[in-house]
């Protein structure tokens, strides 16, 4: 397993990296002004889109039940209940597009109200989002292909997609000349990222023989339940998207460029996020399933403990890197061009906050996956809901005395409560086991992170004074320097902290 995760999370690490050269591109064409604020806003809206209605609630939905199809039945009984959903979510999409773009005014006055007042934003948001929005239908069918390749083991075509998306919105920027203006550039480019990432995951699983076709819907046994998992999913989705929403809607009536500080300081936060934690969950939510499918229990929690402490030894040096060093990271990757010293404080702070709701967010959807891989998408539903409460709440009461810090703030804090909740229901009902191994595991990577957080602290003062003499490049070469060496300090104490207690380091 850990191989599979590591495949994942080496091409979800390409896509991170292409998209710091796309965020790098945007940083300094568009900066943090009211270009910069529509065309977030403009890629957000179908990417909220997306993750209530394809990637987060469809593959809780979709891959137990056809992993369960698959394992009991076949794979000509898997692949047409695979190709009876995907036509109907063709369906679904299509309409959805069509109802979109006429009444997209009114969807951009519901998610980003303060665009309002200023006349031009406005229309500028409503223009790009209805360029964005197709790539809502190509994306669903992605995660449809992508989660029929991850059921069958392959992982790479569905990991390595989104590099894409980055792909094709710097060529666009690269061209931006031909477009009216940077903005509507990079729209286009998120619409052709679409097409190009549908057609790489189709040609996968044609390869395969695994590739769905066009069926007329008929509400068998395994469609029945797909839909009644799948509609706790959608709400559970649509709440964790209910928070985000806020997010959006409070920025637009903060002062231009805090939407864009809360875009640029996410894009760092999503690094650790997509490389480990969703890597993580990617994998393993079809390995439990299986393993529960075919009645082992226990190997099922042994692999949920294993991608656990994998993502701990991981996830560490990000938290203690965006929490002490928080300024210097958003100054060295995008201080140039239009993106000044004041942006880049303005989101050192935002990444900061995020930071401090890293190792749950990181690990939530390991937790999830205990009820998952076995159909209960209530459960997270409830948890979820319960979590997006207080997360809005606290946004409306933060918000005030520290403006966009305070709704990261609100993010962390929602986001604890959720994964705090998923765990004790999950052990409550012996879904979930801790080992001592995980244990062990643990307390390493907490007394490896102290000390990288001693480093992260004590460090940055003395070599700064040195970097400070060079004729370019001062903050690049810093944060290189403190990545370099806090890598070897990490990476050495861990070891030593499991070899102390008795981790062996293993493939299976």
């Amino acid at each position: 397993m850990f191989k599979k995760i590591l495949s994942v999370g080496g091409w979800t690490l390409v896509s991170r990296l292409t998209g710091f050269i796309r965020d790098v591109v945007i940083a300094a064409v568009m900066g943090v002004g009211p270009i910069a604020d529509a065309f977030v806003v403009a890629s957000r809206i179908p990417n909220h889109f997306r993750a209530i209605f394809s990637e987060g609630a469809f593959n809780s939905a979709f891959l137990p039940t056809y992993a369960s199809v698959l394992e009991k039945e076949g794979a000509a009984p898997a692949r047409s209940f695979a190709s009876r959903i995907s036509t109907l979510m063709l369906i679904v999409q299509i309409a959805l597009l069509a109802l979109a773009l006429v009444a997209m005014p009114a969807v951009v006055t519901l998610l980003a109200p303060g665009f309002s007042e200023d006349p031009q934003k406005f229309d500028l948001a409503v223009t790009l989002t209805r360029i964005t929005f197709p790539y809502l239908l190509f994306v669903t069918l992605v995660t449809i292909l992508s989660a029929i390749l991850n059921a069958h083991e392959r992982f790479a075509a569905a990991a390595a997609a989104p590099v894409l998306l980055n792909v094709s919105i710097v060529a666009a920027l690269a061209v931006a000349f031909l477009f009216p203006n940077a903005g509507y550039a990079a729209a286009w480019g998120v619409t052709a990222a679409g097409v190009l990432e549908l057609l790489l995951v189709w040609i996968s699983a044609k390869r395969l023989g695994v590739a769905p076709r066009i069926e007329a819907p008929r509400f068998d046994g395994a469609m029945k339940h797909f839909f009644k998992v799948l509609g706790p999913a959608v709400i559970g989705s649509a709440g964790v998207q209910l928070a985000m929403f806020a997010d959006t809607i409070i920025a637009s009536f903060l002062p231009t460029g805090a939407v864009a500080s809360l875009y640029y300081a996410d894009r760092i936060y999503q690094l650790p996020l997509g490389v480990i934690g969703i890597a993580a969950g990617t994998v393993l939510l079809p390995e439990m399933s299986r393993r529960i499918a075919a009645g082992d229990v226990t190997g099922a929690h042994g692999a949920q403990n294993r991608a656990v402490g994998l993502t701990l030894a991981l996830a560490a040096p990000f938290i203690v890197a965006f929490i002490t060093l928080p300024d210097l990271i958003m100054a060295a990757l995008f201080q140039r061009g239009a993106f000044d010293a004041a942006a880049a404080e303005r989101s050192g702070a935002v990444l900061a906050a995020y930071a401090i709701g890293l190792p749950a967010a990181l690990l939530i959807r390991s937790a999830v996956a205990s009820f998952y891989a076995r159909s209960d998408t209530v459960t997270p539903l409830i948890a979820s809901l319960a979590a997006v409460a207080i997360n809005v709440a606290l946004k409306i009461v933060l918000t005030g005395p520290y403006g966009v810090v305070g709704l990261a703030l609100a993010t962390a804090i929602g986001i604890w409560v959720n994964l705090a909740l998923l765990v004790f229901l999950a052990m409550r009902r012996g879904w979930m086991v801790p080992s001592g191994s995980l244990g062990r595991t643990a307390a390493a990577v907490g007394v490896a992170g102290l000390l990288l957080a001693a480093f992260a602290w004590l460090a940055p003062l003395p070599l700064a004074e040195w970097t400070s003499r060079l004729p370019a490049w001062r903050n690049e070469s810093l944060l290189a320097i403190l990545g370099m060496a806090g890598a070897l300090i990490y990476g050495g104490a861990l070891l030593v902290g499991m070899k102390a207690l008795g981790i062996r380091l293993s493939r299976r």
